[in-house]
């Protein structure tokens, strides 16, 4: 759907109040709208195009933020926002903006278990729970994958929303119960809509007090028998699993409560019915922290003549508690108790129903097959033995890698021939059998993404890959699997290495441009700046999937001898691994033959074919470290380098003069060539002019600084402080270069943005900074800034990320005028903080120019736009 907007309309959108978020939002779409280059030129419009080609995240570090629905969608909390993965092209493909604190639980209405009663349905709908104690009721139509916002609960809870249970009843009819660290579960009901599009009723039933002890873990199904109650299994932090009940009425009251769990219970899902002992039955599974699960079965139970209803003797307690729902008496007994994780088991789920029938007949059938998931590392499938009903392990899959800290939960792909676990580093495995009856589980392409703040990003110096640096420790590499477009596809963006793993948080990185050799140098919360050389590994994958077979691989130097790197266990540098080396490695692993499972063996970097999934990327695709940058007094926060890849400016954080200063390193040497002075407080970014003669610093103490360089040679670089402004009234956060000219723009926590222009004064000896032009106010606070301008006409695009995670960008003619362009879809958009905007060229035609803008944010994620100009 493309929407053309006028000239008057741009003024009027711009103007618009920033709460429309809930807005209908159609991601795949691409977004058109109206572009003026002056106010004297309002009968030429050029058409902006935007297209979101990328988003990549991590995982929410919680149980229950993952959920795999019947659409063969999975949501999963990404930070404060909604991310829907396809497991089918291995791409986030929207985030749906709308909370305010972290995603803690989602929920697919309907869910795996009940597609059997809406097979043919064209809307689905998604249920997410809050830290900030919300709830989101979201419909996707699925032909158009054009999704909105439902209805919004505004505080159903006093704390924050830990899991959401569902289930269908009819196409018409949904309930679900919520939980939350209050110790409150509530039950809803929902009448959702008869035809797409439409409104749902939703209405609370019940709200039980579960106090003291809060619940975290939920299961809802309907009880055997056609009575048309519905069971609701609770589990939480007094290790017992509480039973309620709802009548026809649907209140739900305490039908009794199952002991046996010797600690917190994690994960509880109950089956749909099966037919044990010529009964119909369901089949309740739960695990705890104790490091078991349990299997309980719930059947209609059969009163023995010579037996009370409430005995006390040794068979009643065999047995288990029986509980009366309406007319009809149920009993709950212990039907297994499974032994085989190592440590904490988080979830456990049954493999949703099969179709073993044609669709109009809709008979379907519930596989005995439970999957388990836990921080051991390992996710397990369980089965009964077909002759002794013994119930066994028969699949076990797992992460293999130093980095690995165990699963947080397990999810079936809605037909049971897929696995999903998210793990503890917000990381997804992905294993799909490809043997058939003779289960050969193999690991599959997942996307992934940083799992806590992403602070920097930059371009390479082919402008072929994106390097992204976050808060959760890593160093990510992305780019566009051109190989993919070779073999007649679209080239789809995957993250291809994870060249750093470190022990401190990175708050920003730079790569070195010029000849030679990839180079990036890193700055984390300790005082040193790192620099990280590519390997031989990654310059082979770098030829062989980012730039295509039919380039010559002109980064390659037959000289490196490093294949990769290793971590060590106890260290934060990483370690080279030559290229004999390495093959000495996979020598030793291949004649040892030790189990995977219990040995974790040394990296060994190999140039990859297709895009790595997790095990590869954790441990396999590691840069070395070549060098390290001391003399700051404190953790760095801001790096630059100039386009000559001759100089490296660095600073700290700093609460005095003394500190704040700017360091320059020499590229190579790595030499000091000088320290710069000029703000109190820590400068916030730096950024080198298109001609690497001025450095641009702004900083926390609301200056601006411009220095004079020049690079003598022969280690000789002289630098002066040209001018020093207060020009803003809050913290600078942001400042861009115009890219063929000397002005800039700077943007600060005052919700402005100033462009200046730097000039020479009528002496013709001295610089002078001149205020250009100031953009109205903004209504966020501005954080992030990145200005490109086409060599051909001389306007360029001014983008510009603010606090609250929305993107505009402008057009700016320096220095007659700056208008808006373009307001990005705030499904398109972060839902938290944008730290950094960088832009790239594509190419330019008579009639079109095409860039690419990346960007990165406090919501964990790192996006690509394309954006066509006509």
């Amino acid at each position: 759907m493309m929407a053309t907007t006028t000239a008057a309309t741009i003024m009027t959108n711009y103007n618009m109040d920033d709460n429309n978020k809930n807005n209908t939002n159609n991601n795949n779409t691409r977004t058109t709208m109206t572009m003026l280059k002056s106010v004297d030129e309002l009968n030429k419009i050029n058409h902006v195009e935007v297209e979101c080609v990328f988003i990549g995240a991590g995982c929410n570090r919680l149980v229950n933020t993952v959920a795999w629905g019947a659409c063969d969608l999975v949501a999963f909390g990404a930070q404060n926002a909604v991310a829907i993965l396809c497991p089918k092209s291995a791409q986030i493909v929207t985030t749906l903006p709308g909370h305010n604190a972290v995603v803690n639980c989602t929920e697919w209405i309907p869910c795996n278990y009940d597609v059997s009663k809406v097979w043919h349905a064209d809307e689905h709908f998604l249920l997410s729970g809050s830290a900030d104690a919300s709830i989101i009721l979201w419909a996707v139509l699925l032909k158009e994958r054009k999704w909105r916002q439902v209805l919004q609960i505004e505080k159903p809870h006093q704390r924050g929303v830990t899991c959401i249970a569902g289930l269908t009843l009819s196409p018409s009819l949904a309930l679900f119960a919520s939980t939350s660290s209050d110790c409150t579960v509530c039950v809803w009901e929902i009448v959702l809509p008869s035809t797409a599009g439409g409104d749902c009723k939703l209405t609370c039933l019940s709200n039980i007090n579960m106090s003291p002890r809060p619940m975290v873990a939920l299961s809802m199904a309907e009880l055997p028998g056609n009575s048309g109650n519905v069971v609701l299994a609770m589990g939480g932090l007094d290790n017992k699993i509480h039973i309620y009940c709802g009548e026809s009425s649907r209140k739900f009251s305490l039908a009794c409560e199952l002991k046996g769990h010797t600690d917190w219970i994690r994960g509880l899902d109950i089956s749909l019915p099966v037919c044990i002992g010529g009964e119909e039955s369901l089949l309740l599974a739960s695990s705890s922290q104790d490091r078991s699960i349990r299997i309980w079965k719930i059947a209609l139970h059969r009163a023995s003549a010579n037996k009370k209803e409430n005995g006390l003797g040794l068979q009643s307690y065999i047995e288990g508690p029986i509980f009366r729902s309406g007319l009809i008496r149920f009993q709950i007994s212990l039907e297994s108790l499974l032994i085989g994780h190592e440590d904490w088991v988080y979830s456990v789920a049954w493999q949703p129903p099969l179709h073993v029938s044609l669709p109009e007949n809709c008979e379907w059938c519930q596989p005995l097959s439970l999957l388990s998931a836990s921080m051991d590392k390992t996710m397990m499938i369980w089965r009964p033995e077909r002759t002794s009903g013994l119930w066994m392990n028969e699949v076990t899959v797992g992460e293999l890698s130093h980095s690995a800290l165990g699963f947080y939960g397990g999810q079936w792909g809605p037909k049971g021939e897929s696995i999903l676990a998210h793990g503890y580093g917000g990381s997804f495995h992905l294993w799909v059998n490809v043997g058939g009856e003779s289960e050969d589980w193999q690991p599959q392409l997942v996307p992934s993404g940083h799992s806590a703040a992403v602070t920097d990003l930059r371009w390479s110096k082919s402008a072929k890959f994106l390097l992204s640096v976050s808060h959760d420790q890593t160093a990510r590499i992305f780019g566009p699997w051109e190989r993919e477009k070779c073999l007649g596809k679209r080239a789809l963006w995957h993250e291809i290495a994870r060249p750093q793993v470190h022990g401190h948080d990175i708050n920003c990185v730079t790569i070195v441009q010029g000849k030679g050799n990839h180079l990036f140098v890193s700055g984390a919360d300790e005082k040193v700046a790192r620099v990280f050389e590519a390997p031989l590994s990654f310059l082979k994958t770098l030829h062989h999937g980012l730039l295509g077979s039919s380039v010559c691989m002109e980064d390659t130097n037959e000289e490196i001898q490093i294949l990769g790197a290793n971590m060590s266990a106890l260290g934060l540098s990483q370690k080279p691994v030559y290229i004999q080396a390495a093959n000495t490695a996979v020598d030793k692993s291949t004649a040892n033959g030790a189990d995977k499972l219990e040995t974790i063996l040394d990296a060994v970097p190999i140039a990859l074919t297709s895009p790595p999934i997790e095990e590869q990327l954790a441990w396999h695709t590691l840069w070395p470290e070549s060098h390290k940058l001391y003399g700051h007094g404190n953790e760095l926060y801001s790096l630059c380098c100039d386009h000559g890849g001759k100089l490296i400016a660095s600073a700290c954080k700093a609460q005095s003069a003394h500190v704040a200063e700017i360091w320059l390193w020499e590229v190579g040497s790595w030499k000091v060539m000088g320290r710069l002075h000029s703000h109190n407080l820590t400068v916030t970014q730096i950024e080198f002019s298109h001609d690497d003669r001025f450095l641009l610093a702004v900083s926390r103490d609301r200056h601006f600084s411009v220095f004079s360089i020049e690079n003598l040679g022969e280690d000789r670089v002289t630098h002066q402080l040209l001018a020093k402004h207060e020009a803003h009234k809050r913290i600078i956060w942001a400042c861009s270069w115009n890219p063929i000219g000397h002005e800039f723009a700077t943007g600060s926590r005052d919700k402005t943005v100033k462009i200046w222009g730097l000039t020479k004064s009528s002496s013709e000896e001295a610089f002078c900074v001149k205020q250009v032009m100031r953009l109205p106010p903004f209504k966020s606070s501005i954080t992030a800034l990145s200005w490109y301008t086409p060599a051909s006409n001389g306007v360029g695009f001014l983008a510009i990320g603010m606090e609250h995670g929305l993107i505009e960008l402008w057009s700016v003619n320096c220095p007659s005028s700056a208008l808006p362009a373009l307001r990005l879809d705030p499904f398109q958009c972060h839902v938290a903080t944008v730290h950094r905007l960088s832009w790239r060229s594509l190419g330019e035609s008579e009639d079109c120019h095409s860039l690419e803008l990346a960007s990165c944010g406090a919501d964990h994620t790192v996006r690509v736009f394309t954006v066509k100009i006509a």
